[in-house]
C-alpha cells in the first residue's frame, strides 16, 4: 500500500522558475524513501509540498489514501525535522517535545507519558529540564526527532536533518535514525544532497534534476546501473568512457572496451566505477596506462591514470596491491569485465 502518492505535481515560483515539473511518485507505506539531488533540483520544494508548507500549482497529494492537497500542515498527520532543528531556545527539552501535543490539546497525563516515551526512544532521559543551548548538536537533533515522533505521525519528513553535524556524529545519527525508523514502522521521506547518506539509509531513492526525477530505484540499482550521464556522475566516483560502437566493442583512442551487450553503431558512452578497474603489469590488460596521482584512503588507494590519447581514468585499488603498481609514474595495465560497464542514455 502506498503511504504517499504524488500525481503530476508542479510548482513554479515567481519569476518563472519551475521548481517541480509534473512529477509522479508513489512512496510505500513504511518505506524509508530519499529525495536526492544537487541544490536547486526541487527536492526540498517537493518535501514542503508534501508537508503543506507549499501549495502545488497543479496535481494532487494523497497520504494513506486520503487527499491532503488542500489541507494545512497541522491537518496532515505528519512530523517534520528541519536541518536547523527549529527548537524553541527559551523552552526546556520537555517543553519542546510537548509543544505539538499541546497544540493538539492532548490531555496532560497522556502528553507527559508520550513525551517520556519519545525521549526514551531517542535516549535523552535525564535531560528534560535542559534548554537547547545546553545541548550538543547531536542532542538537539534528537530533541527535534522526539518532537516529530511524539505526535504519532503517519509520515515523518526530514529536510537534510544531519547536514549541520560533523562526519562522525552524522554517521552515528544515520544508524540511530534507521533504527528508529525500523522500530516505529512509519513512512519516512528524507531529503539530502549527500549521495553516501542516501545510499546508506534508504529503501529507495529518487534522484532529482531540474524539477524532474532522473532515476528511481533501490540504492544498489542506482549505484550499479545508472541510466544517464547525470546520475552516473552525481552518485559517487565514476568514469565516463566515450567512443564509437562497433559490434560489441566501444572503440576509443587506440584501444577498445568490451560491451555487456551489442549497442547500435555510432557514438556512445558507458559508465565504469573505479573499484571495477583492475591493475596488472603492462601489456597484460585491455590497455596500458600510467599512474599520475595516488591518494591513500585507508582501506584503498584512489589512482588517477592517464590513458593513450591523454584521457584520465580513476581506479580504486586495494591497499594490498603490489606497491610498484601504485607509485606515481608507474606503468600499468588496466582491465574490467564487460558487465562492469553500464551504457548511458542521454544527458
Amino acid at each position: 500500500m502506498a503511504g504517499v502518492v504524488l500525481s503530476a505535481i508542479t510548482k513554479t515560483f515567481p519569476g518563472g522558475t519551475r521548481a517541480v515539473d509534473g512529477i509522479d511518485l508513489e512512496i510505500g507505506e513504511g518505506e524509508f524513501f530519499s529525495l536526492l539531488g544537487p541544490s536547486g533540483c526541487g527536492k526540498t520544494t517537493t518535501l514542503r509540498m508534501i508537508a503543506g508548507f507549499e501549495n502545488p500549482d497543479a496535481g494532487s497529494i494523497r497520504v494513506a489514501g486520503r487527499d491532503v492537497t488542500a489541507l494545512p500542515p497541522e491537518q496532515r498527520d505528519m512530523g517534520m525535522v528541519f536541518q536547523n532543528y527549529a527548537l524553541f531556545p527559551h523552552r526546556t527539552v520537555e517543553e519542546n517535545v510537548a509543544f505539538g501535543l499541546r497544540m493538539r490539546k492532548v490531555a496532560r497525563d497522556e502528553a507527559a507519558r508520550r513525551v517520556r516515551d519519545a525521549l526514551a526512544m531517542v535516549r535523552l532521559q535525564g535531560l528534560e529540564e535542559r534548554r537547547p543551548g545546553q545541548l550538543s548538536g547531536g542532542q538537539q537533533q534528537r530533541v527535534a526527532l522526539a518532537r516529530a515522533i511524539v505526535i504519532n505521525p503517519t509520515v515523518l519528513l526530514c529536510d537534510e536533518p544531519l547536514g549541520a553535524l560533523d562526519k562522525k556524529l552524522r554517521q552515528a545519527m544515520q544508524f540511530e535514525l534507521k533504527e528508529l525508523h525500523r522500530r516505529l514502522g512509519l513512512t519516512l521521506v528524507y531529503v539530502t544532497h549527500d549521495q553516501e547518506e542516501a545510499l546508506t539509509m534508504s529503501d529507495r531513492i529518487a534522484v532529482m534534476r531540474s524539477g524532474l526525477i532522473a532515476q528511481l530505484g533501490e540504492p544498489r540499482e542506482i549505484y550499479d546501473r545508472p541510466t544517464s550521464r547525470f546520475v552516473a556522475d552525481f552518485i559517487g566516483d565514476t568514469n565516463i568512457l566515450e567512443g564509437r560502437v562497433e559490434g560489441n566493442m566501444l572503440r576509443l583512442a587506440g584501444w577498445a572496451s568490451p560491451l555487456p551487450s551489442p549497442l547500435p553503431a555510432g557514438p556512445a558512452a558507458v559508465a565504469l566505477r573505479p573499484e571495477r578497474v583492475h591493475l596488472a603489469p603492462p601489456g597484460t590488460g585491455l590497455v596500458d596506462a600510467r599512474v599520475t596521482e595516488a591518494n591513500f584512503l585507508g582501506d584503498a588507494v584512489l589512482l588517477k591514470l592517464t590513458l593513450p590519447g591523454g584521457a584520465s581514468l580513476l581506479a580504486r585499488a586495494p591497499r594490498e596491491t603490489e606497491p610498484a603498481l601504485l607509485a606515481p609514474g608507474a606503468a600499468v595495465a588496466v582491465a574490467w569485465r564487460p558487465e562492469d560497464t553500464v551504457p548511458l542514455e542521454g544527458a
